[in-house]
């Protein structure tokens, strides 16, 4: 049995995200014999820029069920079955954790139809559900909603079974190809936690480093990429892999880019450097107007902060149009000649035709930019530790990344001295300014502390 699925979310993080609408068809092998639909009550706000990608707004889902009341159902319906989704990491993480949540451990066999269609059907311009689906002919309307979106991956996954009639791609975990000293049970044996993996080859060299959410499912990910000669090759090489655990992604990321330029792995070439190439610029038009703009570079405009991607980027501008009143237009996400949509229902003050001020307009643009940086020049960061009594701590002394350590929940800290005997120092560089201000401008930490 395959539970076809698909999930809406407040965002494209499990840890700090919600899921706001979920879909499930309980398939056969032949046809759809179940079917569960609901809108969740996600119990936190669902940020813009989300809603105009889904179209589910806060108002939508007020009251709707909660996860908690819909548990069992899909407990009930995927009982048994394979999860199947169009990058199932993404569904079943968010699903994993919301009943994780809930106190109960949710595991399930999961396929990904993106895996599979490039496996089966290559040569496709994309991947992505939309455009493949348009490109074989299967219909979805309503693009981004949970029931349509799983309906199509229904669709999906016939058409892949067909392809794969004998089921050896579908099922193909069993003709997995490993190094000689490298065990099915050693790979089962990962965590399902954050931190930070290591493969080694024969000789015990260090030849990749990676950070995950989910140790054991990444390094499977790993081991099953077979779309380009260099992931082909790592894998042949991989002898041993090892760990560390650290609870916090925070630490994670600091940790995956040090350990990277210390032992400079054949295959991380392109981490070696920085990978943060997409930037927030702030620039003054001709009017005296705060404007910003996502590139690599400006030749007018000063870098606030840099991203590892255009989409990251885009997320951080969206929540500041929405937190703190910025124009799209001169956000640089809303193209016209005139003014912005958000001035058309007056969420935006006019900035984009001269309504506003420019006095008035550059001082939420000021409160944004402070926001992406650092507003204290000594703090510490808490964040989640590797279990309950634990916690990650994370030192900024004089505007300088100082470190990360572990305190109990008990410890006491008063000062950045009392912070320091709990840290191993680490060496403060421009990757690690970017880590710390591009997670800290984007995702949810449990506590900083200001001196």
């Amino acid at each position: 049995m395959y539970a076809i699925l698909d999930i809406e979310t407040t965002g494209g993080n499990y840890n700090t995200g919600k899921i706001t609408e979920i879909a499930i068809y309980l398939h056969d092998g032949s046809k759809v014999c179940k079917h569960f639909h609901s809108l969740v009550n996600p119990e936190k706000s669902i940020p813009y820029y989300i809603t105009t990608i889904t179209g589910i707004d806060n108002e939508m889902v007020a009251h709707a069920p909660k996860f908690y009341e819909i548990a069992k159902d899909i407990i009930e319906i995927t009982d048994g079955a394979t999860i199947v989704a169009h990058n199932s990491a993404f569904d079943y993480n968010f699903i994993k954790e919301e009943f994780k949540n809930l106190g109960y451990e949710f595991k399930r066999k999961n396929i990904c139809t993106v895996r599979l269609s490039r496996k089966l059907i290559p040569g496709q311009d994309s991947y992505s559900l939309g455009k493949l689906t348009k490109a074989l002919g299967i219909e979805l309307k309503n693009h981004h909603r949970a029931e349509a979106d799983a309906a199509a991956t229904v669709q999906l996954f016939e058409l892949l079974l067909k392809l794969d009639h004998e089921k050896k791609t579908i099922e193909g975990r069993k003709e997995l190809l490993l190094h000689p000293n490298l065990s099915r049970e050693s790979i089962e044996a990962l965590p399902e936690l954050t931190g930070v993996y290591y493969f080694r080859n024969e000789h015990d060299q260090i030849i990749y480093i990676g950070k995950s959410l989910n140790i054991k499912q990444r390094v499977w990910q790993h081991l099953y990429n077979h779309k380009t000669k260099k992931a082909l090759e790592m894998k042949e090489r991989i002898a041993s892999i090892d760990y560390i655990v650290t609870g916090s992604e925070l630490v994670a990321l600091l940790k995956e880019s040090d350990e990277i330029k210390i032992h400079k792995p054949v295959y991380n070439r392109a981490q070696r450097r920085s990978v943060f190439n997409s930037g927030i610029f702030a620039i003054y038009d001709q009017n005296g107007y705060i404007n910003f703009k996502i590139a690599k570079s400006a030749t007018n405009g000063q870098a606030i902060i840099f991203y590892d991607s255009n989409e990251k980027a885009k997320s951080v501008l969206f929540n500041g149009i929405e937190k703190y009143g910025l124009c799209q237009k001169l956000s640089g996400l809303y193209k016209s000649s005139g003014s912005c949509f958000h001035y058309t229902i007056k969420q935006c003050s006019g900035a984009c035709i001269q309504e506003e001020t420019p006095e008035d307009y550059n001082l939420k643009a000021t409160k944004f930019i402070d926001n992406l940086t650092y507003k204290e020049k000594n703090f510490l960061i808490i964040d989640k530790g590797i279990n309950e009594e634990e916690r990650s701590l994370i030192c900024i002394e004089n505007g300088r990344y100082i470190g990360f350590g572990t305190i109990q929940t008990s410890d006491a800290i008063t000062s950045i001295d009392d912070a320091k005997n709990h840290i191993q120092p680490y060496r403060n560089n421009k990757d690690t300014q970017q880590i710390i201000r591009s997670y800290l401008s984007n995702k949810k930490v449990e506590k900083i502390i200001k001196f």
